[in-house]
């Protein structure tokens, strides 16, 4: 039966066009899933919160994003000095925005800024996971106390939110040209982080 309902998250046709139309399918209860299944599942999403394009803006309390350049690999801190202050949108020094155009217009050139639908901004501080291990990650990311009173339905529902808004979770897999992406695709993070809530949400020991 946990075979058949794995079958089933994974058939759905979860598109970013349905996502914008929908606020989720409910979630399966908990133990639906097999803990062994939702750890594959948990491997899949560390790789994809592990990636610079979702880390770079989950950093700490010295407010500085950290930079991956178009066409490499080595990661850094935001060039140019840029700090965004305690306001995480950088008011207290460069807005972010200045350089960050908030369109859902799609990018056209090498790079270009990035365009997402909603003011550009670093991640809460109590979201901070850059440099993180994944064992800590995930234990962050099922602790309500950590990532936004969420359990792990709102933490599904906060996926389709932001595709809704067309936010910065959907962009890490169009980023515009020559910026590696996380491995998979936004829809199949949206189905990994549903089956690993329906497996009770298990961590990596």
């Amino acid at each position: 039966m946990k075979i058949g309902l794995i079958a089933l998250l994974l058939a759905l046709p979860i598109s970013g066009a349905v996502l914008a139309d929908s606020t989720g399918s409910p979630m399966p209860p908990a133990g639906s899933v097999s803990k062994a299944e939702g750890l594959k599942a948990w491997e899949r999403i560390e790789a994809v919160v592990t990636h610079p394009r979702c880390a770079n803006c989950h950093v700490g309390p010295d407010n500085i994003p950290m930079w991956t350049i178009s066409g490499e690999k080595k990661t850094r801190p935001h060039g140019m000095n840029i700090h965004a202050g305690d306001s995480r949108i950088g008011v207290e020094t460069v807005p972010c925005s200045s350089c960050h155009a908030s369109s859902d217009t799609p990018n056209v050139a090498p790079n270009m800024p990035p365009h997402v639908g909603l003011p550009w901004q670093l991640a809460p501080v109590a979201f901070e996971w850059f440099a993180k291990t994944g064992a800590e990650i995930c234990t962050q990311l099922r602790d309500p106390k950590r990532n936004g009173g969420r359990d792990a339905a709102g933490l599904v529902e906060h996926l389709h939110h932001d595709a809704q808004i067309k936010g910065f979770i959907p962009w890490a897999w169009v980023p515009g040209p020559g910026r590696s992406t996380p491995p998979g695709s936004f829809e199949t993070h949206v189905q990994d982080m549903t089956v690993w809530g329906a497996a009770g949400q298990p961590c990596p020991e």
